[in-house]
């Protein structure tokens, strides 16, 4: 009979360790649906088998090495059985998936319930030290008080010590549910042997520790919709040729060998080869291409690009998970399905503090009672004495400032950050971004405006631009635009236009007050000759990555428009200050290598890595990591995959959905200036939590030894009730302490 084995829940989470050590172990494990899992793989055994983890429903597919701990992430959503196994499938294990046993309460209401009850113990504990509530009172109102907070806040922290008890292990849970148990559990026993107690130490620690908790989780609310959002992209029909009509059919019915038509102004429903037609089509969502690329017969078409001007038809070449943008769905699903967050740092030193301080409380007790019972000075305690004196030391180092150290910063750091334009959408990008070593920016939309802007006029500059914007008036194309605006900025006049004809990859043409008036590309020329000047400027300012564009009356050429994509007014400055940070800087474009590189000697980047398509971006980026860790840049949906493996991935703020969601980090602002901000914010909130941890370890270094009695010979003792208050203070500092980061200069 298989061993079925159920994954222990952890606040709000489902917690299994498996040691892959020939074959899986357990073999079976059972999962609830919609509550977030993680099973921790350890590989002891050097088969190659081991050297992958393969979840491959969830699309996960993590490395191990020997004596590795692998943490995968997922939450389970498929009922029934799936399998996992090693990268080879030679070893497998299963899991199934169940409905979720018991409705239970979310974090959020317990932390409601648990501070509606601290309010009356607040009052008695006012009323009792100014003498208006008795001490009968006190005791049993603090009783009734915590008891419900015992029930609803304490259970899921008692299951979860009692979880990792059974596997040996130790959590902060251990510590938490250990210092609230023994404190309750003790004043019970004192509320009917008339000896002080101390429900109120109890309950304090689960508001604070709860509160805490409750910071985390707002953390993580921003879940990414990336993948949705990218589906959402897709055409939903296609108009497909059957039995000699085209015909409208659901985008899953297409398969490859189908005539597609595709009008003017559609989406291409899925990747294929012109057959007939001539138009443009936007690939700026794929390639990051900032112009539109001319289309005709044998020339490929990606999905979900947009047919700008004629109408085309094509043949379908790869559908379904084929196309182009199935495969960058598939990236994104991969990278942010693989993504562990960084293990927070009370985590680490859980294992070794939790039974520190556990086998310090007993030796307390052990000390006092048994040890110096007897003793000839007068050091030695009664059993009750003995066990306040245990009971203070595992209150006072019950971890509420520890709990509160990391998620307070983020709140204050994170809230901050969104004032200057700045939205961290995680926690973890905090810890990852010190780390940085090389920020990697996309091109277009993001260095630059992402539109052509008219940049220089050769010849008559008013009798130039006003023929070409005269042209251009009627068209939709990004050159024509940017030469309307320049015209209309200058306050030109458009002359009418008879006889106007589009030549498509060419120009246009058409006749001005009785004059043939041409405005195209060299092959618009047809024979004309080009003077040494006009010659001379064209080479200088295709040098300079420029598109070129000529301008003829009666078959004379009359002068020439210059227009590029320019970079943002901030670029330069922000490249700079990222220097000064010595971070290396990189662009990463799906544009070609001279306007790439044109644009990077404008604003100071080093190195240029042009004409790559999304997938072979991540792969770009993964090169880079190798050398250290990467943050990328981008705006686009094509910018999407190498957001999602960059180490720190940063959407600028009026960028595509998709790049936002895939980002753990947004400038919101568009202002690359908050990519520095962010860096420096980053820093200032993660130096705040190292400080908040270490008060938080400074009241349990300087307290443990007073609560354990080291210092009662000179009458400096500390029993529960000031533990309690100790460790909420030390709690109440810890919030003091992140508030300030409200007030760290930034520049």
């Amino acid at each position: 009979m298989t061993e079925i084995v159920k994954a222990s829940l952890e606040n709000g989470v489902q917690k299994i360790r498996i040691t892959a050590d020939k074959g899986y172990h357990p073999a079976h494990i059972q999962l609830q649906k919609g509550i977030p899992a993680e099973i921790t793989f350890h590989r002891v055994t050097p088969s190659n088998c081991y050297k992958e983890i393969l979840f491959e429903e969830e699309g996960i597919l993590e490395p191990i090495a020997q004596d590795e701990e692998k943490v995968i992430r997922f939450t389970p959503q498929d009922l029934g059985e799936h399998e996992f196994s090693c990268g080879m499938k030679m070893q497998k294990g299963s899991y199934t998936v169940v409905e979720k046993t018991r409705k239970s309460l979310s974090l959020l209401q317990r932390f409601w319930i648990t501070s509606i009850f601290t309010v009356p113990l607040v009052i008695l504990m006012i009323g009792m030290s100014t003498g208006g509530i008795s001490h009968q009172v006190m005791r049993w109102g603090t009783f009734l008080a915590t008891t419900p907070i015992m029930l609803v806040a304490g259970v899921p922290y008692i299951r979860s010590a009692w979880a990792s008890f059974k596997k040996h292990n130790s959590n902060m849970d251990t510590l938490v549910a250990l210092g609230t148990l023994v404190a309750y559990f003790y004043s019970l026993v004192a509320l009917f042997a008339g000896l002080p107690v101390y429900f109120e130490s109890a309950a304090f620690i689960f508001f604070f520790v709860l509160m805490g908790a409750v910071f985390e989780e707002k953390m993580r609310k921003n879940t990414s919709q990336a993948v949705e959002k990218l589906l959402d992209l897709q055409a939903k029909t296609a108009e497909v040729l059957r039995e000699d009509n085209y015909v409208q059919v659901p985008l899953e019915q297409v398969k490859v060998g189908d005539l597609i038509r595709v009008r003017p102004g559609e989406k291409i429903a899925v990747d294929g080869v012109v057959v007939e037609g001539i138009s443009s089509i936007d690939e700026s969502m794929v390639t990051g291409e900032s112009l539109p690329v001319d289309k005709t017969v044998g020339d490929t078409v990606i999905g979900s690009t947009i047919n700008n001007s004629g109408t085309l038809v094509f043949r379908a070449e790869k559908v379904g998970s084929e196309t182009v943008l199935a495969q960058i769905v598939d990236f994104v699903k991969k990278a942010q399905t693989s993504r562990a967050p960084i293990q927070d740092l009370t985590d680490k030193i859980s294992g070794i503090f939790v039974p520190a301080v556990v086998i310090l409380g007993i030796v307390t007790f052990w000390v006092w009672f048994v040890l110096l019972r007897d003793s000839v000075v007068v050091l030695g305690a009664s059993f009750v004495s003995s066990l306040l004196y245990g009971v203070a030391v595992l209150i006072i180092a019950c971890p509420c400032a520890l709990g509160l150290a990391t998620p307070t910063a983020l709140m204050v750091g994170t809230g901050r950050s969104a004032k200057m334009g700045v939205l961290l959408k995680n926690g973890t990008v905090l810890q990852e971004i010190q780390k940085v070593q090389t920020i990697v920016f996309d091109k277009t939309g993001t260095l630059t405006e992402g539109k052509p802007v008219v940049t220089d006029i050769i010849g008559d500059e008013v009798e130039v631009l006003g023929l070409a914007a005269s042209l251009e008036e009627a068209s939709q194309h990004p050159l024509a635009e940017a030469i309307v605006k320049r015209a209309s900025e200058a306050g030109l006049e458009f002359q009418t236009v008879e006889n106007f004809q589009a030549l498509h990859g060419k120009g246009v043409s058409g006749q001005i007050a009785g004059k043939q008036v041409l405005l195209g590309n060299a092959k618009m020329l047809d024979g004309m000759s080009i003077s040494s000047i006009y010659q001379e400027k064209l080479e200088e300012l295709e040098k300079e990555a420029k598109t070129v564009v000529f301008l003829a009356v009666d078959n004379e050429i009359k002068g020439l428009l210059a227009l590029q994509d320019i970079p943002k007014e901030n670029a330069k400055l922000a490249i700079g200050q990222l220097k000064k940070r010595d971070l290396k800087t990189v662009m990463l474009t799906g544009d070609n290598a001279g306007v790439a590189r044109a644009i990077a000697d404008q604003i100071g980047i080093e190195e240029v890595i042009a004409g790559v398509l999304p997938e072979e971006k991540a792969h770009e980026i993964h090169k880079l990591q190798a050398t250290g860790k990467v943050a990328f840049v981008g705006d686009g949906i094509n910018d999407a995959p190498a957001l999602s493996v960059a180490d720190v991935g940063i959407a600028m703020g009026a960028g595509t959905d998709i790049a936002i969601e895939s980002a753990d980090l947004v400038l919101t602002t568009n202002n690359l200036l908050g990519v520095v901000r962010a860096f420096d914010m980053s820093k200032k909130t993660f130096n705040r939590i190292l400080l908040n941890l270490f008060w938080a370890f400074i009241y349990n270094v300087v307290g443990i030894p007073i609560a354990a009695g080291v210092f009662s010979g000179i009458g400096l003792v500390l029993n529960p009730e000031l533990a309690g208050l100790a460790m909420a203070f030390s709690s109440v500092s810890v919030l003091i302490s992140s508030l300030l980061l409200n007030f760290s200069k930034i520049d």
